[in-house]
C-alpha cells in the first residue's frame, strides 16, 4: 500500500464517492478545513496540518495526537504543506479531496501542483475526478461521459486513445493547448498519455 489521502478545504467529494476506496490509503492527512471534511465522514485522519484559520472549530485540535500547526504568514499553502509531509514520509502516490468551489485562485494553485514532479498523483472535488495520466490505462464511465485532456507545461505527444468520440492519435499539444468536452462513446475507453503526462478530467462516479 504506497497511496495516501490528502484532505483540504473548500468542496469536496460526498463520502459515498470515497467509501468503497478508503481500503487504498495507508494514511489521512488534513490539511485545515479538510478536518472539517474528514470528521463529518467519520473518518480518523492520522496527520492534521495547517494555520486552521478556516477550521470551524479549532478547539477540536486537542483530540488529535499527530497535529502541525503553522502561522498564517507563510509561503506554502496547507495543501501544499500536506503535501510535502507525506511525501517525505515516504507517501508515493497522493490523492487529494476536497478543494472545489471556492477562489479561482484557490483551484488554479491547486492545479498548478500537478506541475511538479512529486504533486499529486489524483484530485476529487465535489463533481469532477482529475488523474495526472503517466502510463496507458482503460477506464469505464456512463456511456457519453464527458473526458476532458489537458497538457502540462511540457506539452503533448504521441497520444492514443480508443473508444473517445475525437481520438488522440496524431495530436501534438504545446503547453495551452487541451482537447475540452471529448465522449465516451460506449462509455469504455483508454488512453495512452505519449511521451508526456496528461491531466484526465472526468466526472465524478457517486454511487
Amino acid at each position: 500500500m504506497d497511496r495516501a489521502l490528502l484532505v483540504t478545504g473548500g468542496d469536496a467529494p460526498p463520502f459515498s464517492a470515497l467509501s468503497a476506496r478508503l481500503g487504498e490509503f495507508g494514511f489521512v492527512c488534513a490539511a485545515d478545513s479538510g478536518l472539517d471534511t474528514v470528521r463529518a465522514w467519520g473518518v480518523e485522519p492520522d496527520l492534521v496540518v495547517g494555520d486552521f484559520d478556516s477550521l470551524a472549530d479549532p478547539s477540536v485540535l486537542s483530540e488529535y495526537s499527530a497535529v502541525i500547526r503553522h502561522p498564517a504568514a507563510k509561503d506554502d499553502t496547507d495543501t501544499e504543506i500536506g503535501l510535502c509531509e507525506l511525501r517525505a514520509r515516504g507517501w508515493l502516490r497522493v490523492t487529494m479531496a476536497g478543494g472545489g468551489g471556492g477562489r479561482l485562485d484557490h483551484l488554479l494553485a491547486l492545479r498548478a501542483l500537478f506541475e511538479r514532479p512529486d504533486g499529486p498523483d489524483e484530485w476529487i472535488t465535489a463533481r469532477e475526478r482529475v488523474l495526472k495520466l503517466s502510463a496507458a490505462a482503460d477506464f469505464i464511465l456512463a456511456p457519453g461521459a464527458t473526458v476532458s485532456v489537458f497538457p502540462l507545461s511540457g506539452g503533448a505527444s504521441g497520444m492514443e486513445s480508443e473508444g473517445l468520440a475525437w481520438p488522440l492519435a496524431g495530436l501534438s499539444w504545446d503547453a495551452g493547448h487541451f482537447g475540452v468536452s471529448n465522449v465516451a462513446t460506449t462509455g469504455r475507453f483508454s488512453v495512452k498519455p505519449g511521451k508526456a503526462p496528461l491531466l484526465l478530467v472526468l466526472p465524478l462516479a457517486v454511487p
